[in-house]
């Protein structure tokens, strides 16, 4: 399979089409392609049962076509982990050189990383690393926006896209941390968090739907 053909594939996935319909109008500003472009692909992709069409609508990911793009994940991030872990490249630097690699690592290749690196389950911005099969382990996640006031929760998983990752780390917001949400601003929505050494962090509302987390139990005193 060619890399335009998995980027295009990866790229219907990212966009929700795992679950629903993504237009054609969405791929082509995405990948930065024409109308034309996306019309052909998905012709191609669509013969070989990778994905189905709704007249007028768009397109969406056939179980084959889940599971490569979950393949591609799992490569996308197994080299995530070993770029970050073992040649030091910081959660906002992993994710070009990632996508370059994963489009040339043979499975055998990948697996022989993933033993290598003992089998990690997460990459370093916190997404699952999907099975070998292209299946996906369950996890327990959602968006800070849905936490409430006084709760305290762990980060889980941040959005990888680079800008972000910086506003995060200016911000001092780090993954597998605990925090507890404190306020929220009544006009603009921005999130004041506390850290477990009792710092105040300000977020503003969108970032707070980029951040996945998990509640943490309430102890009894």
């Amino acid at each position: 399979m060619t890399p335009n053909k998995e980027n295009f594939i990866k790229a219907i996935y990212e966009l929700g089409g795992d679950e629903s319909i993504v237009s054609n109008k969405e791929l082509s500003q995405t990948l930065s392609i024409s109308a034309a472009s996306v019309t052909e692909m998905n012709m191609r992709l669509l013969k070989e049962g990778l994905i189905s069409h709704a007249p007028y609508r768009g397109v969406q990911l056939t179980p084959s076509g889940k599971r490569i793009a979950n393949k591609l994940i799992r490569k996308h991030r197994i080299w995530e982990v070993f770029l970050s872990e073992k040649l030091g490249y910081d959660w906002n630097e992993v994710h070009a050189d990632a996508d370059l690699l994963e489009h040339v690592s043979s499975d055998m290749l990948i697996e022989r990383l993933n033993d290598f690196l003992d089998e990690p389950t997460f990459d370093p911005h916190g997404g699952v690393i999907p099975n070998n099969d292209g299946s996906l382990p369950e996890t327990s996640k959602f968006p800070l926006a849905d936490i409430v006031i006084g709760e305290q929760f762990k980060i889980m998983e941040v959005d990888d896209d680079k800008s972000f990752l910086n506003y995060l780390r200016e911000k001092g917001i780090q993954l597998n941390h605990s925090y507890t949400l404190t306020a929220i601003d009544s006009f603009e929505g921005a999130l004041t968090l506390k850290s477990s050494n009792n710092e105040d962090i300000i977020i503003g509302n969108k970032a707070a739907y980029k951040i996945l987390v998990d509640y943490i139990p309430h102890t009894k005193p």
